[in-house]
C-alpha cells in the first residue's frame, strides 16, 4: 500500500511537471474605472445610463454598500496593486517625488505588486490601460511583474489621437515599446481590444491568468463616440437637481443605500438648474451626455471581454471584480480648459472636465467629490462576480477597502505573499481576505481594525459605525459621523461625543506614525510646484 501511494505521488508529480494536469485555480480580471461616481451605473442607481453588462454581473454576483478607495487616482492604484496603504507603498501624495519615502511618487520594492506575487504563483500577468504609479522606465508595469502590458504611464490621456504622425499627445506603450493610436480610434476600444488580444495569446499557455483592466473613462477630457452621445439626447433635460433625487431613490431600490437614511444636503455652490438659461441648459446637457456615453462604452467593452471568456471556455472559472478609483470629479465651471479646446465637447481635440453640478448627481446620495475623505470621495461601486463561489444577487454592508483586494486574490490563487522582494524585506499586508464574506450568508465584514485616510492634509478614520473627518482648509477641525444612521454625513456629532473623537484621533496618530505620514505643511510647498 505504501509503495502504491509512493508510486501515485511520483506519477502526479511527473504529470504536473509535464503540464498534464489542469490548474483549476480561478482566473482573475480586475476592472478599475476612473472618476466614476457612486451612482453612475445601473446597479448603484443610474437607471438612465445603459450598463447591462454591469447590471448582469451585479445580479449574478455580490455588491458592497460600503467599499472604500483613497479618493484620488495614484494613491488608490498604489493600494490596489500592493495591498498597502498608499503612504506605505510610496504614493502618499501623488505620482510626484516629494523627497520622503512615503511620498516618493512610485511603488517601492518593499510592496510587491499583485502581478509580481501572482506571477511567482504560476499566473500569467497582463495589464491594459492606465498605470499612474511610476513615471520612470524602471517603474513601468513590465518592470513590476506584468508579462504583457499595454498602457499609458501618467494620469490622463486623450481618448483620440488628433495627429496623423507619430507625435503622440499622450504616449502609449505596448510591452515597453511606443504604440501609436490611429487617428479616430477611441482609446477605450483600444484598451479593450489589446486586453482581448492578450487573453487569446495567454490561452495557449494553459495556466491561470491575472488581467488588470484599467480604463481611463470616464475621467476627463470628456470625449466619446458621437453615436454614444446621441443615445442620451434629451435624457438630461430634467437637470441635476431632479436627477440627484431620482438616483438616491434608485440606490435605495437597488439596496445599495439604506432606506431609512436621507440624501446628502444640496451643495449650495451649485446653481439651480431652473435658474439657467435655455442655452446654458443645452450646453450642460451635452456635457452629461458625453459622460454617460463614456460609461456606456466601458460597459460594452466589459461585454466584449466576457464574450471572449466564453469563446475561450474559461468564463466559468474567472473572477471579475469591478470598482472605481474614487468618486466623481468636483470643481466649478472655471475649471473648463477653454484654451486647450479644439472642438465641441465630446469631440477629438476637446478638453472639458466634469464639474460639481453633475458630479453631485454622480455621487448621490453621498457627500462631496473626488480628492475628499467624505463618502462621495472615497465610496464607490464594488461588484464581485464568480458564480462558482460568490453569492448571487447579494449585497454586503461592508466595510471593504482597497487593502483587502490583495489578500483576497492571494487566497483564491493560493499564492504565498513573499517575505522579501528585490532583496528587501516586504511590508506585511494590513487588509483581510473577503473570500469568506463573499461566499457565505455573512452580512458584513467584521473588521477589528480601523481604516485610515490622509491625502493633502485631509484625514479620516472609520472604526465601526463611527467616522472621523478633518479637512485641511478648515484647520483640520474634527467632524464625527455615525455612518450606520447617516452615511450622507449631514449631522456632525463631534460636540456630542468628544470621547469618541479623542479615541479616533489617537488611533490616527498611531497609524500616521506607522505609515510615515507627515504634516501636510511639510510637503505642501513642494507639492504646489508640481
Amino acid at each position: 500500500m505504501i509503495k502504491n501511494n509512493y508510486l501515485l505521488t511520483l506519477i502526479f508529480t511527473f504529470c504536473s511537471i509535464a503540464g498534464w494536469t489542469q490548474d483549476k485555480r480561478p482566473n482573475v480580471i480586475l476592472i478599475l474605472v476612473d472618476d466614476l461616481g457612486f451612482s453612475d451605473i445601473e446597479p448603484y442607481g443610474a437607471s438612465e445610463i445603459h450598463t447591462p453588462n454591469l447590471k448582469e454581473l451585479a445580479s449574478q454576483g455580490t455588491r458592497f454598500q460600503e467599499f472604500y478607495n483613497n479618493s484620488i487616482c495614484a494613491p488608490t492604484r498604489a493600494s490596489l496593486l500592493t495591498g498597502q496603504y498608499a503612504h506605505r507603498a510610496g504614493l502618499g501624495y501623488f505620482n510626484v517625488n516629494l523627497g520622503l519615502p512615503a511620498y516618493q511618487g512610485f511603488l517601492n520594492k518593499e510592496s510587491p505588486t499583485l502581478a509580481e506575487v501572482l506571477k511567482k504563483a504560476g499566473y500569467s500577468t497582463m495589464i491594459s490601460g492606465k498605470w499612474h504609479v511610476g513615471d520612470d522606465y524602471d517603474q513601468w508595469p513590465a518592470q513590476r511583474g506584468f508579462e504583457r502590458s499595454f498602457n499609458f504611464v501618467g494620469g490622463a490621456s486623450n481618448f483620440y489621437e488628433i495627429n496623423d504622425s507619430t507625435q503622440a499627445t499622450v504616449p502609449l506603450y505596448k510591452n515597453n515599446k511606443p504604440f501609436y493610436l490611429p487617428k479616430d480610434r477611441y482609446l477605450t476600444d483600444e484598451i479593450t481590444d489589446q486586453a482581448i488580444g492578450f487573453l487569446k495569446e495567454q490561452h495557449q499557455e494553459k495556466k491561470p491568468f491575472f488581467l488588470y483592466l484599467a480604463f481611463n473613462a470616464p475621467h476627463w477630457p470628456l470625449q466619446a463616440p458621437e453615436e454614444e452621445i446621441q443615445k442620451y439626447q434629451r435624457t438630461y433635460n430634467v437637470g441635476w437637481d431632479s436627477l440627484r433625487i431620482k438616483r438616491y431613490e434608485s440606490a435605495i431600490e437597488q439596496g445599495v443605500f439604506p432606506s431609512n437614511q436621507a440624501i446628502t444636503a444640496q451643495d449650495t455652490l451649485i446653481q439651480k438648474w431652473k435658474k439657467l438659461t435655455y442655452d446654458e441648459q443645452q450646453y450642460w446637457q451635452r456635457r452629461q451626455q458625453v459622460f454617460a456615453g463614456m460609461i456606456d462604452r466601458v460597459d460594452q467593452s466589459i461585454g466584449k471581454i466576457r464574450q471572449t471568456l466564453k469563446e475561450l471556455k474559461v468564463d466559468d472559472n474567472t473572477i471579475i471584480i469591478f470598482m472605481s478609483d474614487n468618486g466623481a470629479q468636483g470643481g466649478d465651471r472655471a475649471r473648463i480648459y477653454t484654451t486647450r479646446n479644439a472642438g465641441p465637447v465630446g469631440s477629438a481635440g476637446s478638453y472639458d472636465v466634469q464639474n460639481s453640478n453633475w458630479s453631485q448627481t454622480g455621487n448621490s446620495p453621498l457627500r462631496s467629490y473626488k480628492d475628499n475623505p467624505y463618502e462621495g470621495g472615497i465610496g464607490a461601486p464594488f461588484i464581485v462576480w464568480y458564480p462558482k463561489e460568490v453569492k448571487a444577487n447579494t449585497i454586503k454592508k461592508g466595510t471593504g477597502h482597497l487593502i483587502d483586494i490583495a489578500p483576497t486574490l492571494y487566497d483564491y490563487a493560493q499564492a504565498k505573499y513573499p517575505n522579501s522582494n528585490y532583496g528587501v524585506v516586504t511590508h506585511t499586508l494590513p487588509g483581510v481576505s473577503l473570500r469568506t464574506l463573499l461566499s457565505t450568508d455573512q452580512k458584513q465584514l467584521d473588521r477589528p481594525q480601523a481604516l485610515f485616510w490622509e491625502r493633502a492634509g485631509n484625514r479620516a478614520v472609520r472604526y465601526g459605525k463611527w467616522k472621523l473627518v478633518s479637512i485641511y482648509r478648515n484647520g483640520n477641525k474634527a467632524e464625527l459621523y455615525d455612518i450606520d444612521t447617516d452615511r450622507a454625513e449631514n449631522h456632525n456629532l463631534a460636540a456630542q461625543y468628544p470621547q469618541v473623537v479623542a479615541q479616533l484621533e489617537e488611533l490616527y496618530k498611531e497609524w500616521a506614525k506607522d505609515n510615515d505620514v507627515v504634516n501636510y505643511d511639510r510637503i505642501k510647498i513642494q507639492s504646489s510646484f508640481r
